[in-house]
């Protein structure tokens, strides 16, 4: 069962959420080490993470599903999230340069059919991250975290979802050898604990993370798509399961509404 929206936004106001944020952030950054004048997409609940390219990416917008509800992101000024069904997102086709995939793959309801879609936005040759759970790691183990809901990949089983979709995986990553405990003693020394995993334990990292790139050998058909629902904006900070939020302008088909005029 996918968490609800509160629930991740309280894990990662935790002292132990804030050090695997740290620790994910890091890994997502040596991966990405820079995506100046790039759009970047957040799916699932990436909001955590997306903050350290505000200020580089040409643009940066997060989608929530539905199932899970939405959080108003960031704290202070212009809102740059919306929620959206996981088969059927309102962007338009080849729309963003990089999309980074965090708490969505393993609590997908609708794996496939998203995979389809984050195909269908991401511009030829574009990039995308996923992160997640590592199905030997501690962390899927553990049920207090968000990395304990849903289904754990392992490397294999990355890669090959990935191919089965147009993506060729590029590189991979394991990252958050921190034990998932709430000892502030032992979530002192996280540094030393990761210095010992990708020493010692690297197939047994809490998650896991693979870059991969859209492959385009001809023209691919979508289908045909139902007609997609306008997000409207919301002043809430958290909005229940179902609603609909968003604020700026994604890159919407031509001929819909977008968010909020004036954004950048």
């Amino acid at each position: 069962m996918r968490p609800h929206v509160l629930e991740l936004k309280e894990f990662y106001a935790t002292r132990r959420g804030q050090t695997a944020r740290r620790v994910i952030r890091r890994a997502i950054r040596a991966m990405w080490p820079k995506i100046t004048d790039e759009a970047l997409l957040g799916l699932g609940y990436a909001t955590p993470c997306l903050g350290i390219y505000r200020e580089e990416a040409e643009r940066v917008v997060a989608l929530m599903p539905a199932s899970q509800g939405v959080i108003a992101w960031p704290g202070e000024g212009k809102r740059l999230v919306a929620v959206a069904e996981e088969p059927d997102l309102p962007l338009a086709d080849n729309s963003f340069d990089r999309i980074l995939l965090l708490h969505a793959l393993e609590l997908s309801e609708e794996l496939h059919p998203m995979m389809d879609e984050i195909w269908r936005v991401l511009r030829p040759q574009g990039r995308l991250l996923a992160v997640v759970p590592n199905r030997r790691g501690l962390w899927a183990r553990i049920e207090g975290t968000p990395f304990g809901h849903g289904h754990p990949f392992t490397g294999g089983q990355l890669t090959r979802l990935l191919r089965d979709h147009g993506f060729v995986p590029l590189h991979q990553k394991m990252t958050l050898y921190v034990p998932p405990t709430r000892s502030r003693m032992v979530l002192r020394i996280s540094g030393l604990w990761q210095k010992l995993g990708h020493r010692f334990a690297r197939p047994f990292a809490g998650v896991l993370l693979i870059e991969a790139e859209k492959e385009v050998y001809e023209a691919r058909p979508v289908g045909k798509r139902a007609r997609r629902k306008i997000l409207s904006s919301t002043p809430a900070p958290a909005v229940p399961a179902g609603a609909r939020s968003a604020m700026n302008k994604p890159f919407f088909p031509e001929g819909k509404r977008g968010w909020g005029e004036g954004a950048n």
